[in-house]
């Protein structure tokens, strides 16, 4: 296979018809970034209509091309006609590297389309790093639980594929270029697709579970003691105006929903500040967090992983320091974390 034969940096556009998904936003302008080191084109794959101020969104993050796909098959999100559609789509133009948003949709029929090729496909990345000496991209991510770094490549195959969680990277629009746009008809036929909807209930949604977009948010770790701990750090997040979130061994222990948890396995988040108390600082969490603006770490182990990572370490008894924030924070006082707790 000679690599020099396949161009351009392809980002899938996940959307229902009304709105794009952030992930495929987000996976724009980290590419966008890629490309302009590799000056490879970026190009946004579009399947079925989207609302023209959704498409400006799109171009407002520097794509230099759109492939608009149209044809049968894609009434609703299915594994079949998808990975038919790509598998055609890198036979025909011969991209060098896709990406899809690691949604649950997304991680399903990637690794298909990339198998059908074939080529690697890389799931759950939280850096991209474009090697100008293999003209490889280098997928980054934590590996042996959170105790390593592993950088994973396909050096010899293309297109690389690879999955990103959202939330992984910023969106951030660097502004329009110039492009073109290339229309493209792929039918896949209705009766092989092997799924069918039968009935459709929105989830019941409950606000508090929504951890992505809070401004602030108070994690708990392993050293919570147990569940009837858990008011007072909603309490300190109601005050601060956030909402509580935990690392993975907390929902492990029972005591918080999935949807809570935040790092590799769960959430990537960006507060403007975030406080961690009884969190170890292992990597798979680290990696969820090291966009926040401000990190304040509570940990009665000086010696804590945690306190590499953060702006303001406190050593001492994360349940202690949590009433002596909420008492100043219900005396009106704002707290000084030199002054005040340390």
């Amino acid at each position: 296979m000679n690599k020099h034969e396949y161009k351009d940096l392809w980002v899938y556009i996940q959307h229902d018809g009304k709105a794009v998904h952030p992930v495929s936003l987000e996976l724009c302008c980290e590419i966008r970034k890629i490309g302009d080191a590799s000056r490879e084109a970026l190009a946004a794959v579009i399947v079925g209509d989207l609302p023209e101020s959704e498409k400006d969104r799109v171009l407002d993050c520097g794509v230099d091309k759109i492939i608009h796909v149209s044809g049968t098959g894609y009434d609703f999100f299915n594994t079949d006609a998808y990975t038919n559609l790509f598998t055609v789509l890198c036979r025909k133009y011969k991209p060098s590297a896709v990406f899809v948003g690691g949604t649950i949709f997304g991680r399903d029929f990637a690794p298909r389309f990339a198998c059908r090729l074939p080529t690697g496909c890389t799931s759950d990345a939280t850096q991209l790093i474009w090697n100008p000496e293999t003209a490889d991209i280098e997928f980054v991510e934590p590996a042996v639980g959170g105790k390593m770094m592993a950088v994973i490549t396909v050096p010899d195959a293309r297109p690389q594929v690879g999955t990103i969680r959202p939330g992984t990277f910023k969106y951030a629009p660097t502004g329009r270029r110039a492009c073109i746009t290339a229309e493209e008809i792929i039918d896949f036929p209705v009766g092989e697709i092997r799924t069918k909807i039968l009935d459709f209930k929105a989830d019941e949604f409950d606000e508090s579970l929504n951890i992505a977009d809070a401004d602030v948010i108070v994690c708990v770790g392993n050293g919570v003691k147990g569940a009837d701990q858990l008011p007072k750090y909603r309490e300190l997040a109601e005050l601060l105006g956030g909402k509580l979130g935990c690392t993975r061994p907390v929902f492990d222990r029972g005591i918080l929903p999935f949807k809570l948890v935040i790092g590799q396995s769960g959430v990537v988040i960006k507060p403007k500040l975030y406080l961690a108390f009884g969190v170890s600082g292992a990597v798979n969490h680290v990696t969820g967090i090291t966009d926040s603006d401000r990190i304040v770490a509570v940990n009665k182990d000086p010696d804590a992983a945690i306190f590499r990572y953060c702006d303001y370490g406190i050593a001492g008894d994360m349940d202690e320091v949590c009433g002596m924030m909420i008492g100043k924070l219900k005396a009106g006082k704002k707290l000084s974390p030199q002054k005040d707790v340390i």
